[in-house]
């Protein structure tokens, strides 16, 4: 059978390059019709699709693994709960009953704060921000579902790497950072995250399973932003409190240590880039000069 995604974005067109560089039959969905001939031109299955229209996923294909990796779009005009809640139940619903294992991309949001101590799958969920909320909602929707005895949820730490490295033009141009400097950042890089799909769709383990998907090294987030200013020879970064109501003091209210420890012992992969040392050294290296 062939493989499904779900969303193909920042994380899920790195998936589907895999699975079609090893051979497999690769259906990437897409809300914009525009964009099935450059998915085409990669030599995927584009399917047009929407996870909040019911109807557009009517016919989806009977995949071995179907992904869902959907992201948040804030210009949409639709809630979170309606993309990520509802979105995967509609989803689910339309797929056929011989799916094989489904994945879902949920979120290391679903922890509260847990005044920097060290979290795993078994930590007590209590989020406290919107998205967090969603996710963890969109668990239980899977879990309830006949689909989710072959599924797998993987908890994704914040996600980094070519072209998404938050405040680098602000940091170069010297100006004052409006991010938080206490608290820890767990990060994840994007080709290690497909790489944990990959593992995760494949693994001979009891299903349904879940995974935090983490470096496993968390850092400050001071040290971070002083890390990247020294790799981008930037001058060293300043900071400032974020705005009332900003939801990067939000995050940083919910702090916490990232375990991946299951993550490896189950799934088995070796991470490219094993702390975010490494993930931006990479990625200033590669970038245009």
């Amino acid at each position: 059978m062939a493989r499904l995604i779900i969303g193909g974005g920042y994380l899920g067109l790195r998936v589907a390059r895999r699975w079609r560089d090893a051979g497999e039959q690769v259906y990437v969905t897409t809300r914009w019709p525009l964009r099935t001939a450059a998915l085409a031109a990669e030599g995927f299955a584009p399917l047009v699709a929407d996870v909040t229209q019911p109807a557009s996923l009517v016919g989806l294909p009977c995949a071995e693994t179907a992904l869902f990796a959907v992201g948040f779009d804030r210009n949409a005009g639709h809630s979170i709960e309606e993309v990520y809640v509802a979105g995967l139940r509609n989803v689910l619903d339309a797929l056929p009953n011989e799916t094989g294992r489904v994945i879902y991309i949920s979120s290391t949001g679903v922890y509260g704060d847990s005044a920097g101590d060290w979290v795993d799958e078994d930590s007590p969920c209590e989020p406290q921000r919107a998205g967090g909320k969603a996710s963890l909602a969109a668990e239980e929707v899977l879990w309830r579902h006949p689909l989710g005895a072959r599924g797998v949820i993987l908890r994704l730490a914040g996600i980094y790497g070519p072209g998404r490295i938050p405040n680098q033009a602000p940091l170069l141009a010297g100006e004052p950072l409006a991010v938080p400097t206490e608290g820890f950042l767990n990060l994840i890089h994007v080709d290690d995250a497909a790489s944990a799909v990959l593992a995760a769709a494949s693994a001979d383990v009891p299903l349904p399973r879940r995974y935090l998907v983490s470096d496993g090294h968390p850092v400050r987030r001071g040290d971070y932003y002083a890390e990247l200013a020294r790799l981008l020879h930037a001058p060293p970064p300043r900071f400032a409190a974020p705005p009332p109501g900003d939801p990067r003091a939000a995050r940083a209210a919910a702090d916490k240590r990232i375990s991946n420890a299951s993550m490896l012992a189950e799934l088995r992969i070796s991470l490219c880039y094993p702390s975010f040392r490494e993930g931006l050294a990479a990625i200033v290296a590669s970038a245009p000069s």
